[in-house]
């Protein structure tokens, strides 16, 4: 989860965000090059003093100054895409969770198990509770083994939501009659923290999701428990 003073992103807990946080850190690299090259010319135009009368054209530059840009967003380009498809990749998921947002609040189905659905509603914070955590804690958990493919379904009933989990890369839009698909892939146990990102209201930014990472061994205990 995100953290006072944390200007980076946050840890990553799944490979397709480590690929997400791998590309950030290439075009931020780009980006600062180009601008420590273009503040550099810029300062020499100010402050140098050379006049040139007779200057009409300069065909070469002008050669120059269009085919390094173009070079530049091609190697922007290319990680971009692979790491899109990456992204839209889902191969024989173990299980499938389907996410519906409300007004204001989350329900879930494990479409693979009988009578496995629940809604997720946001707690009241508790000053007394350390393990108590404002505007993220929810009353009950998603549930999700780790080291294992898991697809998710993700709908609306009123308006759009989003379903967002920043430490596992993972941003779909929660859309009334349309069910859009993701997918996840935890590499480590542990609890992970998001919210609904859409502007979907006022209250959009009191549906908390909370998704508690586990071994197999145990999901399979949870289940056999739940049912």
């Amino acid at each position: 989860m995100a953290t006072w003073s944390n200007f980076n992103l946050q840890n990553s807990a799944s490979p397709l965000m480590e690929q997400i946080i791998f590309f950030h850190d290439h075009t931020l690299i780009i980006l600062i090059m180009i601008t420590i090259l273009v503040g550099y010319l810029m300062m020499n135009l100010f402050f140098n003093t050379y006049i040139n009368r007779f200057l009409l054209e300069g065909q070469m530059i002008e050669l120059i100054w269009t085919i390094i840009p173009t070079i530049t967003l091609i190697f922007i380009a290319l990680p971009s895409l692979r790491l899109l498809y990456l992204l839209d990749e889902l191969n024989n998921p173990l299980i499938t969770l389907k996410s519906i947002g409300h007004q204001w609040y989350w329900s879930y189905e494990y479409s693979d198990f009988t009578n496995v659905e629940f809604d997720s509603y946001m707690t009241n914070y508790d000053q007394s509770n350390i393990n108590n955590f404002r505007l993220l804690d929810v009353d009950n958990r998603i549930i999700l083994p780790m080291n294992n493919q898991i697809r998710i379904m993700v709908t609306a009933t009123d308006v759009i939501h989003s379903w967002t989990i920043p430490s596992l890369g993972v941003k779909i839009d929660a859309n009334p009659g349309r069910l859009n698909q993701t997918n996840l892939f935890i590499n480590r146990p542990g609890i992970f923290f998001g919210q609904c990102s859409e502007i979907c209201g006022a209250n959009h930014s009191f549906m908390p999701i909370m998704i508690e990472s586990i071994s197999i061994k145990n999901f399979i205990n949870w289940i056999n428990n739940y049912s």
